[in-house]
């Protein structure tokens, strides 16, 4: 009976129990950059000075995908990424549009949906001529990028992750199939999937922190943590920190040519 009521309490306590990452570590969680090298560098300046002030901890800092496209800087915003990566730990998840970039070099159909979702600014952002851009037939443009993107690029986008945990946290780029046991994820699901994931209203087995669908401001429902607030567009990037149970925000925020730096604590 006494170990029945133990268990019962037990389950409770667990449910109860605030999610956490483990003891002594800390994550620094990038929402999509899509190009805004401005925002990153200012971003990663942010995170490294907040990491400084924060104390002893083993720290890492994970991108949640979606490097490329729409913004202007795809190209520096990679190799930005390549050089904090050779002096801190930092894992990068792989995007659907990092997928559509790489599988672009092998598909012309690929390529053609690739250049209407924002990949025309990832290719003129390696200092590619639009005019020349504009005569170019899908097969011209794709012996161009052969010529322009460096392999170094290709293989670091390559070296993507898919799914990254952190203790009672998840980190996707789009989210996860809720009908699926989180260790039988699929690739393309946890890439792309939006409504099935997003409607859903039970219990997960982790809490979830995702980019992929653009919120105005992060959106948190407890069991999935949206930080996409769409920095191509809304010139904000955000960045969850999380640390024990805890949970704040670290923003870059671009406005009449100034970017300025936010942060926000946040009781879990």
């Amino acid at each position: 009976m006494l170990n029945s009521i133990r268990k019962i309490f037990g389950n409770r306590a667990a449910v109860a129990a605030r999610p956490s990452v483990p003891e002594g570590e800390r994550y620094y969680v990038v929402g999509d950059v899509h190009g805004r090298a401005d925002l990153f560098k200012a971003l990663s300046a942010a995170i490294e000075a907040d990491d400084a002030e924060a104390g002893e901890a083993e720290t890492t800092v994970v991108l949640l995908g979606d490097l490329v496209d729409r913004g202007p800087e795809s190209a520096q915003v990679i190799n930005h990424a390549m050089e904090w990566q050779e002096k801190r730990k930092l894992r990068c998840l792989a995007g659907n549009h990092e997928e559509m970039f790489l599988d672009s070099f092998k598909e012309i159909e690929v390529l053609r949906h690739f250049v209407k979702h924002g990949g025309r600014e990832t290719i003129l952002s390696y200092g590619f001529d639009k005019k020349r851009y504009n005569s170019l037939s899908m097969k011209e443009l794709q012996d161009v990028m052969d010529w322009i993107v460096p392999k170094a690029h290709r293989d670091f986008l390559e070296s993507f992750e898919e799914i990254i945990f952190a203790g009672d946290y998840a980190f996707v780029h789009a989210g996860i199939d809720p009908n699926r046991a989180i260790d039988e994820q699929k690739r393309r699901d946890l890439l792309w999937i939006r409504d099935r994931f997003l409607s859903h209203s039970g219990q997960l087995s982790h809490v979830i922190v995702h980019g992929h669908t653009i919120f105005d401001e992060v959106m948190d429902h407890g069991t999935r943590i949206g930080i996409d607030t769409g920095a191509y567009r809304s010139g904000r990037l955000t960045a969850l920190v999380l640390e024990g149970e805890t949970r704040r925000y670290i923003q870059a925020v671009g406005q009449d040519d100034r970017i300025t730096i936010e942060k926000v604590e946040y009781a879990t």
